[in-house]
């Protein structure tokens, strides 16, 4: 332990006797230090919240919906274009500057400005200023300027933004639906001239041969089906009528002659409206005509003084009937599957023809497709622009409004400033002790001896003359005084920065 403390006497003795270089280095490393703390300008924090609502009013298949829309705004809340519009309204960007300053300026902005989402439609925007050539007042000021500049930026980008992608792609529709009319046409003009040229090997009608057969084939199918069924209808309907007595006892008669007259009339009436002998409903009244002449005949030579039976006359209209519907429906069978096998007897015969043909068709669908569709586009956006120009799409909302800062962020000069003087008195210690170590000397007889390995017979202890311990406490006097003015000048900074905080609120 005596070794120790001998040590410590030393070392203090060392530095003791350095006092003034301690006193010169903490001077000189305080003045640099708070000279480089007093170069740093103050930086003042704005923070405000806002709130994004999408007025969705139409599905957006374009943007994605109102998440991905909300994504956007984020992302474009510090763009270039919006930075450089904040810089020209809050007066950091002069009227006259050229590119590189336009590019300085944004990107300080961006740096300074952060969005951080805390919900999915609502953010906090911090705007952090430190400009060097402002006051603190100008700084503090600017900070929350910066954030009413963008949110005003925004809203109005936003509002002119959804008209003029309205007008965009208005025009980007129009210009396509122009390229499909024309291409629909040009394919139009080449199927007139390619079924005018091969006139007679294409089977008329719409659509290519073999969507045409297909639809025969289906039609055929249902043909089929009702066949059937008139048939079991007709097979019911002669049962019936075997086993009803034509007449019955009485006087009177004339229904089945009432009944052709009305369907003479019917023939007569479907004759004026255009109908060929050849339409289906022609064939069936002529049939029922047909039958209800041969029960009108039966009814004139019938004897025995009996009339008709009018449930026998009944049925026999019915199967007059539905000897018609089958007759008809036979007919447009035998049709179809004549149209059938002229179409696949042509494109057997003719293959290269149909494979054009076809191909011709299958362009125009396409085309027609794309057509209609980029129609039904434009209307939605039509109506979409409509919406933005009557309503708000996007509003914002402010939560919080910009803060308007009181004090500063950064940096933090009374921490700083005590940092400075600490390391100003320590460096002064550490060149003092470091500068002994340099320079070997001997404070006590028992360090003497163990460096040289001699006996040191003994010490003289210095004598101190009145006019020495004078000139001493003078000395003293001096040093207490640079160490004091130190510490007042420390403290003097201290009440500055205080004064200047309470002047920027």
């Amino acid at each position: 332990m005596n070794s120790l403390y001998d040590e410590f006497r030393v070392a203090v003795h060392s530095v003791w006797t350095r006092r003034w270089l301690v006193l010169a280095v903490a001077w000189g490393i305080c003045i640099l230090g708070w000279l480089a703390i007093a170069s740093i300008p103050n930086r003042y924090d704005s923070r405000a919240r806002l709130l994004v609502e999408i007025n969705q009013i139409l599905p957006d298949e374009a943007q994605g919906g109102r998440g991905p829309r909300i994504d956007q705004i984020r992302e474009t809340l510090t763009s270039a274009r919006n930075m450089e519009k904040v810089a020209a309204t809050t007066g950091l960007l002069p009227a006259g500057a050229n590119d590189r300053e336009k590019a300085g300026t944004v990107a300080m902005l961006q740096k300074s400005i952060k969005v951080v989402p805390q919900q999915d439609n609502i953010f906090e925007i911090t705007s952090s200023i430190a400009v060097g050539s402002l006051s603190d007042a100008d700084n503090a000021k600017l900070a929350s300027g910066v954030l009413d500049s963008l949110i005003t930026v925004v809203r109005d980008d936003q509002l002119r933004g959804g008209r003029m992608n309205a007008r965009e792609s208005l025009k980007f529709l129009d210009s396509q639906i122009a390229d499909r009319e024309k291409a629909l046409r040009e394919v139009e003009a080449r199927r007139a001239a390619f079924e005018a040229q091969n006139i007679g090997l294409i089977p008329a009608g719409a659509g290519s041969p073999a969507q045409r057969v297909e639809a025969a084939r289906a039609e055929l199918s249902q043909i089929d089906s009702q066949l059937v069924s008139a048939q079991a209808q007709l097979a019911a309907a002669n049962g019936q009528l075997a086993s009803t007595p034509q007449s019955i006892p009485g006087g009177g008669g004339g229904v089945a002659r009432q009944q052709l007259a009305g369907a003479q009339n019917e023939l007569s009436a479907m004759r004026a409206r255009g109908l060929t002998d050849a339409h289906p409903d022609m064939i069936a009244i002529k049939s029922q005509i047909a039958s209800l002449k041969a029960i009108a005949d039966r009814e004139g030579t019938g004897g025995g003084g009996g009339i008709q039976n009018p449930a026998y006359a009944s049925l026999a209209a019915m199967r007059a009937e539905r000897q018609a519907t089958v007759s008809a429906l036979s007919a447009r069978k035998s049709q179809l599957m004549g149209d059938i096998s002229k179409i696949t007897a042509q494109q057997i015969q003719n293959p290269g023809i149909a494979a054009e043909y076809d191909r011709i068709n299958g362009e125009y669908t396409a085309f027609k497709a794309q057509y209609d569709k980029l129609l039904a586009q434009r209307e939605q956006v039509r109506l979409r622009g409509e919406v933005q120009t009557e309503t708000d799409a996007v509003k914002i909302e402010l939560l919080d409004p910009p803060s308007k800062p009181t004090s500063p962020a950064a940096p933090n000069r009374p921490l700083f400033l005590t940092l400075v003087l600490l390391a100003g008195i320590g460096g002064g210690i550490g060149a003092a002790f470091g500068l002994a170590q340099v320079r070997t000397s001997y404070a006590t007889a028992a360090k003497l001896e163990r460096a040289s390995g001699l006996p040191v017979i003994g010490s003289i202890t210095e004598v101190v003359t009145p006019e020495r311990h004078v000139e001493r406490r003078k000395k003293l006097v001096w040093l207490a005084s640079g160490g004091g003015a130190l510490v007042g000048l420390y403290a003097l900074l201290l009440v500055a920065e205080f004064i200047q905080r309470g002047m920027v609120a």
